[in-house]
């Protein structure tokens, strides 16, 4: 298992910044394409991701060699013979229930492509039964849903004891049911609380989705637009008065379930810490993303989880 210092992780990660969101275009297909993808519903978003520049990396390291104290876990790959070899994920790059499963394989060094769906046509999925994201092939199997995807894995790469360690972890799958079912919930009001915050997440969505240039232009204020109102039937539905006061809390309720510990896994984490970093990642440095950093107490537990995640395993293309 491979190890670093956390200074080193936190001047790169300072030297980070930007952004995440969510998307769709008009009413039924924003349904489907940001809330279609997993366990129960959500919306989409997308997160900014590990580049890691030689000038900030040789600033690190110059501090590093005179402030050697903390060390933080890295990636805690697999056996080499348990590895699967050809990996496929078909998703929407903002999708927090891609994103879940890309936290696992990213901490687990998995290599793995992407495929990224146009969620107007899904003309990339077409050969699938299965029309939502993430879809992932695994040497040849199709597996579907997140959660049922991340279990696979798991018994897939992991160790018999490890897995039945795992299985039998009340707290671990309590805590995972608890994402899927309340956390997601809460993102989407969030990110389109209002029309400049739609369009920061489209904004995005556009400039990084698989889109034409029309379908750029027509769905991110098409989209924003109808998101926007989306998010209100939202927020009536799961009986959200304040979007910020519901984030806020949930971030709490996470950091609370910690009891003091590094990770919900202890000093490493767990499924359910892959799960909370995974939804969160793509709305971090959105402004939802920061205002949560800024007035909860979850910001600690996140640095610590993207230095223990570490750089993608993604097979850049």
């Amino acid at each position: 298992m491979r190890r670093a210092p956390s200074i080193l992780f936190r001047t790169i990660a300072a030297s980070r910044g930007t952004s995440a969101a969510s998307f769709a275009v008009p009413n039924r297909f924003l349904q489907a394409a940001l809330y279609g993808s997993a366990t129960g519903g959500a919306h989409t978003l997308r997160r900014r991701f590990f580049s890691f520049l030689g000038p900030f990396a040789a600033a690190s390291l110059g501090v590093a060699g005179t402030l050697i104290s903390q060390e933080v876990l890295a990636k805690e790959p697999p056996p080499p013979e348990l590895l699967p070899h050809d990996v496929v994920l078909y998703q929407y790059e903002a999708c927090p229930f891609c994103n879940k499963v890309k936290a696992f394989l990213d901490y687990y060094d998995i290599p793995y492509k992407v495929v990224e769906v146009n969620p107007l046509n899904k003309k990339e999925i077409k050969w699938s039964e299965y029309q939502k994201v993430p879809i992932l092939m695994v040497d040849g199997e199709q597996l579907n849903d997140s959660s049922a995807i991340i279990d696979r894995l798991r018994n897939k790469i992991l160790s018999k004891k490890k897995v039945d360690s795992t299985s039998e972890d009340d707290e671990e799958a309590k805590w995972r049911r608890w994402v899927d079912n309340h956390l997601v919930h809460v993102l989407s009001p969030n990110i389109y609380r209002n029309t400049s915050e739609a369009l920061e997440s489209f904004d995005y969505i556009t400039s990084n989705g698989n889109f034409s240039y029309m379908e750029k232009i027509s769905v991110k204020y098409a989209g924003a637009a109808a998101m926007y109102f989306v998010s209100k039937n939202l927020k009536k539905k799961y009986n959200i008065t304040d979007e910020r006061a519901a984030l806020y809390q949930a971030a709490e309720t996470w950091v609370d379930a910690l009891n003091g510990r590094e990770f919900l896994g202890g000093s490493k984490p767990n499924l359910a810490d892959l799960a909370v970093f995974g939804v969160l990642r793509p709305i971090r440095y959105l402004r939802s993303g920061k205002d949560m950093v800024e007035h909860t107490r979850i910001g600690e537990w996140y640095t610590r989880m993207e230095n223990a995640v570490g750089e993608p395993s993604r097979i850049k293309a």
